[in-house]
């Protein structure tokens, strides 16, 4: 791999050795610990697990062109933005587990019908931060030979798998842009999560990014819990033709990383996006609530704010800007 990697004391987030949130941020609110935590994981509901496979759409990836960027979801995090020929892939995780134990925090039965072979040369991968749900080092070992150029947080790039490639990695600190050509821009902009893969937290970066693609605008989200960023965001910006925000695996006990579904939908309202697309939800269980209570819950939000909100199957393209008519395939059957 190419690229030149940072040193996090170049960041002004970046203070006694780790990396900070814009505001005071805990991983675990008060009265919450570990020990609690695990004891929730071990007697969790039957519903956080789909009963029946997952419906999806099997789309032919390789061949597949829009000249409107389309988007093409894999569940929780993970989807392609196909434009005019360009290809760009965020948080692609296709080993069907998000643990560093194989096997363990399993994909949804039909979550999984897309695997890295599916995908095509991928022009520009963006990873957020690198937490096992988004960072996939089995499914970027099989994919970075065919990547042109790879743009993540700082500090990630030490994360990602020793292969074979020509690809270039540009990571970045907040309010940084870069323009790979002509008609496109990535900058990466604030979240307040944390990361870590380990014991050791915070030692490299976690964003959002504002993904500028021939005249559209599209907001990806990454983790982050609420905060004064999404309208620091939206006053440095025009709105968003679509925000793709978390929308999934949340608890009262980790509310300050992660958004509850109401908030999704306000947080699309303050950034003002004309559709909400939720993710981070339909993959994996990681937290205790009915897999698609998330939906549910932001759908309600959002027709309250006047929000248009979208939930496309696995792998059924969405057109932005154009009228989107899927059903409500995560309605219990």
């Amino acid at each position: 791999m190419k690229g030149k990697w940072r040193i996090p004391k170049e960041s002004d987030h970046y203070m006694k050795g780790r990396f900070h949130n814009l505001i005071p941020t805990t991983t675990l609110a008060k009265g919450s610990s570990m020990t609690k935590v695990l004891a929730e994981r071990f007697r969790r509901p039957a519903s956080v697990i789909p009963t029946h496979a997952l419906p999806s759409v099997k789309t032919d990836l390789r061949s597949f062109e829009s000249d409107k960027p389309a988007i093409i979801w894999f569940g929780h995090s993970s989807y392609l933005i196909v434009c005019k020929g360009i290809r760009i892939l965020v948080d692609p995780v296709f080993s069907n587990y998000a643990s560093p134990v194989p096997g363990l925090v399993k994909a949804f039965k039909g979550s999984n019908v897309y695997t890295a072979t599916d995908l095509p040369d991928i022009d520009y991968l963006v990873i957020t931060h690198n937490h096992y749900d988004h960072l996939d080092r089995k499914t970027l070992a099989a994919l970075l030979p065919r990547v042109k150029h790879l743009y993540t947080s700082m500090g990630v790039a030490k994360y990602l798998p020793e292969v074979s490639s020509s690809v270039e990695v540009t990571e970045m600190d907040w309010w940084e842009k870069q323009t790979p050509e002509e008609g496109i821009a990535i900058t990466a902009t604030p979240a307040r999560h944390f990361s870590g893969r380990g014991l050791i937290q915070n030692e490299s970066l976690w964003s959002s990014f504002i993904l500028e693609l021939f005249g559209y605008s599209i907001f990806i989200g990454g983790d982050s819990g609420y905060g004064p960023h999404f309208k620091m965001i939206r006053e440095k910006t025009h709105g968003f033709d679509i925000a793709l925000l978390e929308c999934g695996q949340y608890n009262l006990a980790w509310h300050d990383i992660h958004l509850l579904p109401e908030e999704t939908a306000e947080v699309a309202a303050e950034l003002g996006a004309k559709v909400l697309m939720p993710v981070h939800w339909a993959k994996f269980a990681l937290a205790n609530h009915p897999w698609n209570e998330p939906p549910q819950r932001v759908t309600a939000r959002a027709r309250e704010l006047n929000i248009p909100i979208v939930t496309p199957m696995i792998g059924q393209p969405l057109l932005i800007g154009e009228k989107f008519d899927g059903d409500k395939w995560w309605e219990t059957p």
